[in-house]
């Protein structure tokens, strides 16, 4: 089992930057396959934002390349989105997930919102 809490979320203005962190306990996230960060805006499917694997390889979506950036700290067991220059359109419950080889697991989510 594995558990994630998401924090970081909030209001912020057009241009704005804003950083999520997701918290794993149960499983160290560096033997972890893959995590990621995904969103869901409102009326929209659940989209992948960002992911990071194993050996730290990334890759984003194409909406977010440039200004957003995932990366991770395994010594406290954490990954974070770091999220610059946002945009109405990122407004949505963003959702820390993590891949295993027999589940997949996600955080409550956490709510941004641009301001505009």
């Amino acid at each position: 089992q594995v558990q994630l809490v998401e924090s970081g979320g909030g209001l912020v203005q057009p241009g704005g930057s804003l950083q999520l962190s997701c918290s794993a306990s149960g499983s160290a996230i560096s033997s972890i396959p893959s995590m990621g960060w995904y969103r869901q805006a409102p009326g929209k499917q659940l989209e992948l934002v960002a992911g990071i694997s194993r050996g730290g390889g990334t890759d984003y979506a194409d909406s977010v390349k440039g200004r957003f950036f995932i990366n991770r700290d395994i010594a406290r067991n954490t990954i974070y989105l770091q999220l610059n220059n946002l945009k109405p359109e990122d407004t949505a419950v963003y959702y820390c997930s993590a891949r295993t080889d027999l589940s997949v697991y996600w955080g409550q989510g956490t709510q941004v919102t641009d301001s505009s």
